[in-house]
């Protein structure tokens, strides 16, 4: 789990998050078991207060432009002041199933 690893670092290192989920899910996907293709991520940083989502967005982008640019395909972002994870009860979103090839 090299890719699983290096966002695990460059999110801690450049977001200090307060909450910090990842989850591969390359397993729902034609990817298959085993792949570092399809992660979903959910943080919740102090460093999103006063961003809207895509500033947001874009942030966790740049941070991860290599994992992007080297075999991650799809990255589910969920990202959260702590205001907004009390809000919602501090649930992980549920993510749909893949409509792609194969399924």
């Amino acid at each position: 789990m090299l890719i699983e690893q290096a966002i695990i670092e460059k999110i801690n290192k450049d977001f200090s998050p307060i909450l910090l989920n990842i989850e591969n899910e390359s397993y729902m996907h034609s990817s298959g078991r085993g792949a570092e293709s399809h992660f979903k991520l959910t943080l919740v940083s102090d460093k999103f207060e006063g961003k809207r989502a895509v500033a947001r967005h874009q942030a966790v982008y740049a941070c991860l432009n290599e994992e992007l640019k080297n075999g991650v395909h799809a990255l589910a972002l969920h990202l959260y002041t702590k205001s907004e994870w009390a809000e919602i009860g501090g649930v992980v979103p549920k993510s749909p199933n893949c409509l792609g090839v194969g399924h």
